[in-house]
Protein backbone atom coordinates (compact mmCIF):
# COMPACT_ATOMS: atom_id res chain seq x y z
CA UNK A 1 0.00 0.00 0.00
CA UNK A 2 1.44 2.96 -1.20
CA UNK A 3 0.96 6.60 1.27
CA UNK A 4 -0.04 9.32 -0.98
CA UNK A 5 -0.21 12.64 0.14
CA UNK A 6 -1.20 15.68 -1.54
CA UNK A 7 -0.01 13.62 -4.70
CA UNK A 8 3.08 12.65 -3.64
CA UNK A 9 4.07 9.38 -2.45
CA UNK A 10 5.94 9.39 1.40
CA UNK A 11 8.54 6.60 1.63
CA UNK A 12 8.90 6.74 5.49
CA UNK A 13 6.36 7.80 8.12
CA UNK A 14 8.59 11.57 8.92
CA UNK A 15 8.17 12.02 4.82
CA UNK A 16 4.16 11.20 5.65
CA UNK A 17 3.95 13.32 8.49
CA UNK A 18 5.94 16.59 6.73
CA UNK A 19 3.85 15.76 3.66
CA UNK A 20 0.27 16.02 5.75
CA UNK A 21 1.45 19.02 7.80
CA UNK A 22 3.68 20.81 4.97
CA UNK A 23 6.31 21.64 7.07
CA UNK A 24 9.42 19.36 8.22
CA UNK A 25 8.55 17.66 11.67
CA UNK A 26 12.26 19.00 13.12
CA UNK A 27 11.05 22.60 12.10
CA UNK A 28 8.82 22.43 15.42
CA UNK A 29 10.83 19.32 17.57
CA UNK A 30 14.18 20.75 16.68
CA UNK A 31 17.30 18.19 16.39
CA UNK A 32 19.39 16.91 18.62
CA UNK A 33 22.81 19.02 19.36
CA UNK A 34 21.64 22.33 17.67
CA UNK A 35 22.90 25.37 18.85
CA UNK A 36 21.37 28.39 20.51
CA UNK A 37 21.38 29.75 17.19
CA UNK A 38 19.64 27.61 15.55
CA UNK A 39 17.12 27.06 17.78
CA UNK A 40 16.48 30.54 17.53
CA UNK A 41 16.33 30.77 14.10
CA UNK A 42 14.20 27.80 14.18
CA UNK A 43 12.02 29.31 16.47
CA UNK A 44 11.62 32.45 14.28
CA UNK A 45 10.50 30.15 11.49
CA UNK A 46 7.90 28.41 13.33
CA UNK A 47 6.60 31.80 14.82
CA UNK A 48 6.53 33.47 10.88
CA UNK A 49 4.60 30.14 9.99
CA UNK A 50 2.04 30.18 13.10
CA UNK A 51 1.29 33.81 12.37
CA UNK A 52 1.10 32.84 8.92
CA UNK A 53 -1.44 30.16 9.11
CA UNK A 54 -3.37 30.50 12.91
CA UNK A 55 -5.43 26.90 11.86
CA UNK A 56 -2.31 25.18 11.79
CA UNK A 57 -2.66 24.15 15.51
CA UNK A 58 -6.07 22.40 14.18
CA UNK A 59 -4.70 20.71 11.17
CA UNK A 60 -1.99 19.49 13.18
CA UNK A 61 -4.29 18.08 15.83
CA UNK A 62 -6.23 16.32 13.16
CA UNK A 63 -3.23 14.90 11.78
CA UNK A 64 -2.20 13.36 15.20
CA UNK A 65 -6.01 12.32 15.81
CA UNK A 66 -6.38 10.38 12.66
CA UNK A 67 -3.21 8.88 13.04
CA UNK A 68 -4.16 7.56 16.31
CA UNK A 69 -7.49 6.76 15.35
CA UNK A 70 -5.59 4.52 12.31
CA UNK A 71 -2.89 3.02 14.46
CA UNK A 72 -3.75 3.06 18.16
CA UNK A 73 -7.49 3.26 18.65
CA UNK A 74 -7.86 1.87 21.97
CA UNK A 75 -6.19 5.58 23.17
CA UNK A 76 -9.76 6.79 22.37
CA UNK A 77 -11.67 4.46 24.55
CA UNK A 78 -11.87 6.90 27.46
CA UNK A 79 -13.50 5.42 30.88
CA UNK A 80 -14.97 7.79 33.57
CA UNK A 81 -13.01 7.31 36.80
CA UNK A 82 -14.81 6.80 39.61
CA UNK A 83 -14.29 9.41 42.68
CA UNK A 84 -13.14 7.98 46.16
CA UNK A 85 -15.92 8.56 48.60
CA UNK A 86 -16.03 11.18 50.83
CA UNK A 87 -13.71 13.13 48.82
CA UNK A 88 -15.84 16.21 47.58
CA UNK A 89 -14.63 19.09 44.60
CA UNK A 90 -14.83 22.42 45.76
CA UNK A 91 -17.74 24.08 45.31
CA UNK A 92 -17.39 27.33 42.27
CA UNK A 93 -18.39 29.65 45.22
CA UNK A 94 -15.73 28.60 47.20
CA UNK A 95 -13.10 28.71 44.10
CA UNK A 96 -14.23 31.93 43.37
Amino acid sequence: MKNIVAGHIAASTAEFVELALGTPVELWLGVEGESEMERAARMDAARDILADNPDFPDRVSQVAAEAIEAFAPELFNVVALSRPVGRRLPSRKAAA
